[in-house]
């Protein structure tokens, strides 16, 4: 699989910053062992404590961040070379485990990580030489910084490997930030003001309330992926009865995801586009002669919306928020007076429908999609669609 230019240019970097580390910190030798591998040991446990992410969870090793994060703030004169050096070793040494049961780090994370961890080692340098009651002030800005360079390098990684516009991927990405994020960076900073005031006892202690915010995170995020995946159960209830094809509602969320990513979507509006796509079929259920290759596209626009309907009360029934309701309900109304998600699911369904599994079929159904932009389907979605499409593909598989 080739890399795009952009990522390529990233982990270059990133791996220039470990290995011009790693070799002056050879040549040079290690300054405080004994920090070092406090340090290291810190990092790499972090690293085993690690959790699998999924969608919306952009922190996967909150202890061992943090735990680098504070060596790069210690002001005991280690400099950015061993800083680095020893972070990514550690970072290393507690990926271990995971690499051998095939879950290795990803690389774009580990990129990100290096890179701003070198921007912070080489700001705080400065910091230490500033008097006592100016210094926190420059560290919380210090902490702000890296919280945008994080997000920008990690947006910028995103578009390059999905083609997705960057504004929207960098607005995801600045939402984010009060989340565990802000939790690490804080943690970062008050372990190395107590590290600096009460030594290296100190570590094991500042540790315990980022611990405790990892478990109550692994725990929202458990309750995030067993209702996604009671909304894909739900979806599948019309392929189960017979309604609908196998896979079409997955591959019609799948498709309208990369659809409102191409149009600027993000955060909350995503989700609730992803879970109507699931159910927009949900009406069929309803009906007691099922529609002919559960295919709503080709049926007379009063039937569409009857289907719509139905399928809007089934939604309301199941307990989904509002919100995805509402897009199930409008999906078959004239495009003008619909929500952009539902124009989006209205669009990629008929393109599913349409499509079959050949180039010829998926060619015609876009040619359908733009003879109906007068009436049935907003041109801006189609033409996204048609992006999505010749890029070859979607953001990946939902969850189910």
């Amino acid at each position: 699989m080739s890399v795009p230019c952009a990522v390529a240019w990233v982990w270059g970097c990133a791996l220039g910053v470990v290995a011009g580390g790693v070799a002056w910190t050879l040549r040079d030798g290690v300054h405080q062992p004994g920090a070092a591998l406090a340090f290291g040991t810190l990092i790499a446990f972090g690293g085993l404590a690690r959790w699998h992410t999924g969608p919306g969870e952009r922190e996967p090793a909150p202890l061992g961040a943090a735990g680098a994060l504070a060596y790069a703030l210690v002001p005991a004169g280690h400099g950015v070379p061993q800083v680095v050096a020893v972070a990514v070793t550690g970072a290393l040494a507690g990926a271990v485990p995971h690499v051998a049961r095939g879950r290795g780090p990803d690389p774009d994370y580990m990129a990100r990580r290096v890179l701003t961890l070198a921007f912070v080692a080489v700001c705080a340098g400065p910091l230490h030489t500033v008097p006592d009651p100016g210094r926190i002030p420059l560290l919380l800005l210090l902490l702000v910084l890296t919280a945008l360079c994080d997000a920008v390098l990690a947006a910028l990684l995103l578009h390059a490997r999905t083609g997705h516009p960057y504004t929207p991927l960098l607005h995801d990405e600045l939402r984010a930030l009060p989340g565990i994020g802000s939790a690490v960076r804080a943690t970062g900073a008050v372990m190395a003001l107590a590290v600096t005031v009460a030594g290296l006892w100190a570590l094991p202690v500042v540790c315990v309330p980022l611990l405790l915010t990892q478990l109550a995170f692994r725990r929202y995020a458990a309750v995030r992926r067993t209702y996604r995946q009671t909304i894909a159960s739900l979806a599948r209830a019309t392929e189960v009865a017979g309604y609908t094809p196998p896979g079409h509602a997955h591959r019609v969320a799948a498709l309208s995801r990369a659809v409102g990513r191409e149009l600027g979507l993000s955060g909350e509006e995503l989700t609730v586009l992803e879970y109507a796509a699931l159910m927009h079929d949900i009406g069929q259920l309803s009906l007691v002669d099922p529609v002919p290759e559960g295919a709503t596209a080709p049926l007379p626009a009063a039937e569409q919306r009857r289907i719509a309907l139905l399928g809007g009360a089934v939604a309301r029934q199941t307990g989904v928020p509002a919100a995805v309701a509402v897009v199930v309900e409008r999906q078959a109304d004239p495009y003008r007076e619909q929500p952009l998600a539902a124009r989006i699911v209205r669009a990629v369904n008929a393109y599913d429908d349409l499509s079959g599994e050949t180039a010829q079929g998926a060619l015609r159904a876009l040619e359908h999609l733009r003879l109906g932009t007068a009436r049935d389907y907003h041109p801006a979605v189609v033409e996204s669609l048609v992006r999505v499409v010749a890029r070859g593909g979607v953001e990946g598989p939902v969850p189910g």
